[in-house]
């Protein structure tokens, strides 16, 4: 019920140019998390506790979410959709060939927009980006909307287990070993 809602949804969206070409940005650009490296590097463009507090959130948000993401994945063993037909508007979009839930694009956007951001303000800025990222999955056909909303659940989740642990190894603003830079 919940997949063919979300089809039908995105079936309406289909076909429109602005909607095909941002579907596709949105996906190519959280493909092996571009847009979480880009977002990371440009909070540690200065030296100092920023810059570590970054690389570590990375760190640990991409190798967490892969991890997960790869046992659940092994686990579950779900068919993608049929994904013939989806207008890209000539923009190239990598189709993934291994099971279908949880969305691993999904799971690390939300992974990574609770971990990375440190104010509330970009927080909600990443978190938008993680449910772009979603909908982008369900609209090319890559997935179905309950892998997407399991690939959110999961990474909210799992971002919100793993920020403690960033906290104490790269605590704010010291970071490392507790004393000012």
């Amino acid at each position: 019920m919940v997949d063919e809602t979300g089809e039908r949804w995105a079936a309406s969206l289909r076909g429109r140019r602005w909607v095909d070409v941002c579907a596709a940005v949105v996906s190519n650009l959280s493909d092996h998390g571009a847009i979480w490296v880009l977002t990371a590097a440009v909070k540690a463009r200065r030296p100092g506790p920023a810059r570590r507090r970054a690389v570590f959130a990375l760190a640990l948000a991409g190798t967490t979410s892969y991890g997960v993401n790869r046992a659940v994945k092994k686990v579950v063993g779900r068919t993608r959709p049929e994904h013939a037909g989806v207008p890209t508007n000539g923009l190239p979009i990598r189709m993934p060939s291994s099971s279908s839930f949880p969305s691993g694009h999904t799971l690390a956007a939300f992974c990574t927009a609770v971990v990375l951001p440190d104010h509330p303000s970009t927080r909600l800025a990443a978190l938008s980006f993680a449910a772009a990222v979603a909908a982008s999955r369900v609209h090319l056909r890559a997935h179905h909307l309950s892998d997407v909303l399991g690939g959110a659940a999961i990474g909210a989740a799992l971002g919100t287990l793993v920020r403690p642990l960033l906290s104490v190894l790269c605590p704010r603003p010291g970071c490392g070993r507790g004393r000012a830079e």
